[in-house]
């Protein structure tokens, strides 16, 4: 038997049983006689206790509402106890009632905790979630009753297919799994899903969720450049570059790069790039933020330079402006 149940209020509960003989005892159990199943609420001990019997599959009427539904001859002792109540709350022992065989396993016993509300079903994720590849994501609920298994439903911010299926699990247990496949987007990062169980009791429904972020990993998107000041500057004034940009995981790298004879050539790297403008700076810039999934190119920015004609000793210039001509290093938006 497993070690423990959690069961709903109002619902039913199916307990795996299976047992074997010692083999001092094996002649004495013979297969073709009817064998009677008897569990024990709270002690092993049939003889000393005899009121802690709460059910015995010879009796037609019993504490508890039930059957074996197991094949007794096959030792397979799996019951199911119907219309549970708080009152069910404690540990059982499973006793064997047929002459001369009558044995009780006092080392084992299941215990049942009976609850008004369902467990949370759980999420778990089939590999990375990243942009434009399939992925599943698996949605799992216990289930106590197998004759009336919980409905598992999806909210996802995205198109997907589902499938249910009810599943033993390797304490004979049961669950229903529900496996839900979709391609992400970028723009379903940190959105969330919700996987819902709706367990039917009675004529009512009882419902538990589990709520998840998505966690999507994704090359650099929305990568701009911009220039400040960004009105056409004097010539040996300080200018600005900078990059912006969104990924998952964050960028690790940007890179600029200035137009030049219809080409582009690398000029610096880093979240910003000042310069001491010149003559020669003028013209289409653009910058690039790159990831381990890829990167991200921005449009081109002009550095417009006025006063072209003025050279950098006259009255006019800012030639006494100093700014570092080196890209500042920097993360952009996560």
């Amino acid at each position: 038997m497993p070690d423990r149940l959690d069961v709903l209020t109002g619902s039913c509960v199916q307990i795996p049983c299976s047992f074997n003989i010692p083999g001092q005892n094996k002649d004495t159990f013979n297969s073709t006689i009817q064998t009677s199943g008897v569990w024990i609420k709270d002690s092993p001990y049939f003889d000393v206790c005899p009121d802690s019997v709460i059910f015995n599959s010879s009796e037609t009427v019993n504490r508890y509402q039930g059957k074996i539904t197991g094949n007794m001859s096959q030792k397979n002792c799996t019951t199911v106890f119907f219309n549970v109540t708080t009152s069910y709350t404690n540990k059982y022992f499973f006793r064997i009632e047929r002459q001369p065989f009558l044995a009780t396993d006092i080392e084992k016993s299941v215990y049942i905790g009976v609850r008004d509300l369902p467990s949370s079903p759980i999420i778990t994720v089939s590999g990375e979630v990243k942009e434009g590849t399939p992925v599943s994501l698996n949605c799992s609920a216990v289930t106590p009753c197998p004759e009336h298994p919980p409905e598992l439903t999806w909210t996802l911010p995205t198109q997907f297919t589902h499938e249910n299926q009810l599943q033993e699990n390797p304490d004979q247990t049961k669950s229903v799994l529900s496996t839900v496949t979709f391609t992400p987007s970028y723009l379903h990062h940190e959105q969330n899903i919700t996987c819902t169980a709706v367990y039917p009791v009675g004529s009512s429904n009882k419902t538990a969720e589990h709520n998840m972020m998505l966690n999507v990993s994704f090359s650099p998107k929305d990568t701009s450049a911009s220039i400040s000041p960004a009105d056409p500057v004097l010539m040996g004034s300080c200018v600005n570059l900078t990059c912006s940009s969104t990924a998952n995981p964050p960028v690790t790298t940007f890179t600029w790069f200035k137009i030049s004879g219809g080409k582009p050539t690398q000029v610096a790297s880093g979240l910003s790039y000042t310069l001491n403008v010149t003559v020669s700076d003028g013209g289409l810039y653009y910058c690039e933020a790159r990831n381990s999934h890829g990167c991200g190119k921005s449009k081109e920015v002009q550095l417009a330079i006025k006063g072209g004609g003025e050279h950098l000793d006259s009255p006019n210039s800012l030639a006494g402006t100093v700014c570092s001509n080196q890209a500042r290093v920097g993360r952009g938006n996560q």
